[in-house]
């Protein structure tokens, strides 16, 4: 875990978007984490072009918050909509 993402912050998306801080596994949550960390991870890459591993690490996550998207929106169209709204990502 990275130095800007503390318990706590973490906690507190999940309580946000999961519905309780213990639901770490549902996939509001990770989606909302996820997309949490890749705008941390942008933010340090305006300044640190050349930081090649936080690149690739960026990439990664961006693919992974895409699957569970797809997943989400396969599942249940609605909380996708209103969590793609909430987010704001996909404009």
């Amino acid at each position: 875990m990275a130095v800007y993402l503390t318990s706590e912050k973490k906690a507190e998306i999940f309580r946000e978007y999961a519905g309780s801080e213990t639901n770490t596994g549902s996939t509001e949550g990770q989606i909302a984490l996820f997309t949490y960390r890749i705008q941390m991870l942008s933010e340090h890459l305006k300044s640190n072009r050349k930081d090649h591993s936080c690149r690739r690490s960026l990439v990664a996550l961006v693919g992974k918050r895409k699957q569970l998207l797809q997943y989400l929106m396969k599942k249940d169209i609605t909380k996708y909509r209103q969590l793609i709204e909430r987010l704001g990502i996909r404009k």
